[in-house]
């Protein structure tokens, strides 16, 4: 077996509804899907799948937990405005290469990378 692409991840919030405004204000878009209207935040070709805190879908993480989480997203261009910044711009080296990154809460205290390739 070979790994060849994330599908998606899965986010353990404690309000869903401010979770969602923070990604959408990111670019993402907010979906609902399946039988027990699922909700996810779609981006290229990836999404995060939300689980309400207390009420996660089976299987779940051992410990799932709001704000546990340390996600980097690639970005055409860093856009700060509004954004509260807790470290950065600084330059990291990523998967892909060396980037420009900021770095930001989202509502549950989950990190944030915004990064940009250089």
């Amino acid at each position: 077996m070979k790994i060849r692409s994330l599908d998606h991840l899965v986010l353990t919030v404690s309000d869903l509804d401010a979770t969602v405004a923070f990604y959408e204000r990111l670019g993402m878009r907010h979906v609902v899907f399946g039988e027990e209207a699922r909700h996810a935040l779609e981006f290229g070709s990836q999404k995060l799948n939300l689980h309400v805190a207390g009420h996660e879908f089976e299987p779940k993480a051992a410990v799932a937990a709001p704000g546990t989480a340390d996600l980097c997203f690639l970005v055409d261009e860093l856009a700060v405005d509004g954004l509260d910044i807790v470290h950065g711009p600084v330059e990291v080296t990523g998967a892909t290469g060396s980037m420009r990154s900021i770095y930001v809460r989202d509502p549950d205290g989950n990190l944030v990378e915004l990064s940009v390739l250089l």
